[in-house]
């Protein structure tokens, strides 16, 4: 039984796919756009845009921006760092940008939460506490204000 040329092309892509997201996964920190991601996966910042959300449901830059926020609220939680070094530390150029990111993913503001999130997962096991402090993707995190 032989694939058709389009179900290989799709398979290839998936391939691509996975190693951008795996990037991603470890060098949050470092400086990194669609552009860059597209061109190491031989593809267009449009092609790899349209399938990557496709695959996972989000945009490139929406997933890494998940992944700088899921180890800033690692590094809030840990206490002794600043915001704006938290900040610079997960990869982010603009506190702006983080700080409303961060807000939007929580549903607090990131010096809220590191007042207030140090000790949430005191005492849980660290799986646990990875699943309970997950960042909530592809939609609002709910604000105290609206409800």
């Amino acid at each position: 039984m032989t694939s058709s040329p389009d179900v290989e092309q799709h398979l290839r892509d998936l391939a691509r796919l996975r190693r951008v997201r795996d990037r991603i996964d470890r060098e949050y920190a470092q400086p990194l756009n669609v552009e860059a991601l597209a061109r190491d996966a031989h593809m267009s910042a449009g092609h790899l845009s349209r399938e990557f959300r496709r695959a996972y449901g989000e945009s490139p830059y929406s997933y890494l921006m998940t992944r700088r926020i899921e180890r800033a609220m690692a590094l809030l939680r840990r206490g002794g760092l600043s915001v704006t070094d938290v900040c610079f530390e997960v990869g982010c150029s603009s506190l702006g940008t983080f700080s409303t990111r961060f807000t939007e993913l929580v549903g607090m503001p990131p010096s809220t939460y590191r007042n207030e999130g140090a000790g949430a997962t005191e005492g849980m096991l660290p799986c646990v506490a990875k699943q309970v402090t997950r960042p909530i993707r592809n939609r609002e995190a709910p604000s105290s204000a609206r409800a």
